[in-house]
């Protein structure tokens, strides 16, 4: 019986044959690696949508940040408020405060139809009325051309993403809301997070421009502390004004993104899968033809004493190196193709448009280095035992 370390020379001995044949084999290898590297950019970058779509939404929600809607209101679309009910939130114990008062905005959300640049289509906009402070709440918001809105007038802010995506909202552009055409005085940045996606303008205008009253139907809040969520949360849940629900930001636009990263992460390995049962037909093939231009150099090796477990493992870690090269192709592509590639999608929580980059994250990359390696085990397996089982007597009357 072989000692490990004779075991162990025997399969290294086997794999080394089996590699420097490839160059006979190229047509198949290739082949192989294609196909394997098909599976996993397809696999990457559909899931590199989701995401990106999750980055941003994760992006939207500092530690220290708090939403508050109507209690039962799943979405800012069902939630509403009065001026009072605004108010009481904002005094509550655990807000941040400054120099002018409580960090909190009560803000109004609308939807206005303005046309894609890529395409020149309508596309639905999120359009946010917000108070002073709105900027402080959320600190990510950096101005990269123009100024912010004056309170009181007619004039817009636009988020980085937004302004990409849609046709004529640049700085000193005019869109139109309602009868109105109202200024773009400034473009903002918000770290990648939903509110790029959004146009923004003072609360109280936009109240008066779509016959609100003095009602609204969230607020944002910045907290003491991030510890200081749960004694906000208990004070606005103990008033009996009040029927409210208050989450931190990042809970609250991770469940927003729950619905659309489930679909594309469904459809993205739903895809994977049919695309990897080809790649494993492939690899069968590519072994199969591998072990039948080796019939007798393996017959010769079995006959000089190379046990089977010592030829399968070989032929097994050939089509791993196969796969595990398909895989890095896979990946390198993926990455170059869709990492930071800037797109747009509907939010189906807001039916509103939302702009993101996808995301090629390292999660993803193993991910798809894990698909290849299975790829490479099934596709091996059986032409492994096949090679095994030759008989020695009969392969050898070929030579």
């Amino acid at each position: 019986m072989a000692g490990p370390l004779n075991w162990f020379s025997q399969v290294g001995s086997i794999t080394k044959f089996g590699l420097l044949s490839i160059p006979q084999r190229r047509g198949a290898v290739a082949a192989t690696i294609l196909g394997v590297a098909g599976v996993v950019a397809v696999l990457i970058g559909v899931l590199s949508i989701a995401a990106g779509f999750r980055r941003a939404m994760a992006a939207s929600g500092a530690a220290d940040s708090a939403v508050v809607l109507r209690s039962g209101a799943d979405s800012e679309m069902v939630s509403g408020f009065s001026r009072e009910e605004t108010r009481l939130i904002a005094d509550a114990p655990g807000v941040a405060r400054n120099a002018r008062g409580p960090l909190a905005s009560a803000e109004l959300f609308v939807i206005i139809n303005l046309p894609k640049r890529s395409t020149g289509t309508d596309t639905n906009l999120p359009l946010r009325g917000v108070e002073g402070a709105a900027v402080e709440v959320r600190d990510q918001v950096k101005f990269v051309a123009g100024r912010m809105f004056e309170p009181g007038k007619n004039e817009v802010i636009v988020g980085l993403g937004a302004a990409r995506e849609t046709a004529g909202i640049e700085v000193g552009a005019n869109i139109k809301v309602g009868r109105e055409s109202w200024p773009v005085v400034g473009i903002f940045s918000a770290g990648g997070g939903i509110a790029e996606s959004e146009i923004w303008t003072d609360a109280k205008v936009l109240q008066d421009a779509y016959h609100r009253g003095d009602s609204f139907q969230s607020v944002y809040v910045r907290l003491a502390s991030p510890g200081a969520f749960q004694q906000f949360k208990d004070a606005l849940t103990a008033n009996p004004r009040l029927s409210v629900k208050a989450e931190r930001q990042s809970e609250y636009y991770a469940e927003q993104s729950t619905l659309l990263t489930t679909l594309i992460t469904t459809l993205g390995i739903g895809i994977a899968a049919l695309m990897a049962v080809g790649a494993v037909f492939g690899a069968l093939n590519t072994m199969y033809s591998a072990v039948a231009a080796r019939t007798r150099e393996i017959a010769t090796l079995r006959a000089l004493g190379f046990g089977r477990g010592a030829v399968v493992v070989a032929l097994m870690i050939e089509s791993l190196v196969l796969a595990l090269a398909g895989g890095a192709v896979g990946a390198g592509l993926a990455y170059v193709a869709f990492n930071n590639f800037r797109a747009a999608t509907m939010n189906w929580q807001s039916f509103s448009q939302v702009t993101f980059a996808f995301a090629v994250t390292p999660r993803l990359l193993v991910q798809g280095v894990i698909w290849a390696t299975l790829i490479g085990l099934v596709g091996g397996l059986l032409p492994a035992i096949r090679a095994a089982r030759l008989p020695i007597a009969a392969a050898l009357r070929e030579l």
